[in-house]
């Protein structure tokens, strides 16, 4: 950690700006910088990169801007400015992507399952687009496959925790022998085990939906980040490409 460097610094500022704008304008921020699934009609491309800028709440820019402080500073240090961008923005996009493909397989299954019912996608799409659906599809699908359904289509993603979650798998893999600490559990975690169970637990928790850490979080998508994040590292050191500054 230490000195605030310059990347950090000018991160910092974007993700606080938009968050002050959100709190003036609400919904229609939501609306036009949040990531949406790609045949919603709310989807924009720009969503893609906007949505890591966009928080769902004070605790939640919090959490993620303290991580992008304590985690990213060593990392910009080492880099240097333009390969830490490069790296931070690559894993927030890695993470859209997983999380996008993990919404089209349950909106593929439910979708599926409702036109082999009879019913037509212009019609479903007619009536989820409206932010409405039919209590009959419950019976078609089963409830878990029709919450996913709606799920994965109605409801946009914010927040930089797909980048954070990059930047964490580069910490670990870099400082592996550091000590963490959690909140709940005031023990001394070296890096390279903290980091592993963090993701660990995400992965467990989207598969299963049961979440410890509350409602609401994209799993795959700091899945997502961690594994784009990782492939970058494994890329960098197996072609002695890591500790290459880029200024």
């Amino acid at each position: 950690m230490g000195r605030l460097t310059e990347t950090i610094k000018h991160l910092l500022i974007i993700n606080v700006l938009f968050f002050i704008a959100t709190q003036m304008y609400g919904e229609q921020m939501y609306e036009w910088f949040s990531l949406y699934f790609p045949k919603n009609e709310h989807f924009q491309l720009w969503q893609i990169i906007t949505h890591m800028f966009m928080h769902g709440g004070f605790m939640h820019i919090l959490f993620n801007m303290y991580a992008l402080w304590a985690f990213g500073t060593p990392l910009e240090k080492m880099w240097g400015r333009n390969k830490f961008l490069f790296f931070y923005i690559s894993a927030g996009l890695g993470a859209a992507l997983i999380h996008i493909g993990v919404n089209y397989y349950y909106y593929n299954a439910g979708m599926s399952a409702l036109i082999d019912s009879g019913l037509t996608e212009s019609s479903i799409l007619e009536i989820i687009n409206n932010g409405q659906y039919n209590t009959e599809w419950y019976s078609i699908a089963g409830k878990a496959t029709i919450d996913n359904f709606l799920g994965a289509f109605n409801t946009p993603v914010v927040g930089a925790s797909g980048a954070i979650y990059g930047i964490l798998v580069a910490f670990g893999m870099s400082y592996p022998n550091s000590e963490l600490f959690l909140i709940f559990l005031p023990v001394p975690i070296k890096a390279k085990f903290f980091i592993p169970v963090l993701i660990g637990l995400d992965l467990f928790s989207g598969v299963t939906g049961y979440s410890l850490f509350g409602q609401g979080i994209a799993h795959f998508a700091h899945v997502g980040g961690a594994l784009f994040g990782f492939l970058m590292m494994w890329y960098w050191k197996k072609n002695q490409f890591n500790n290459k500054r880029w200024n």
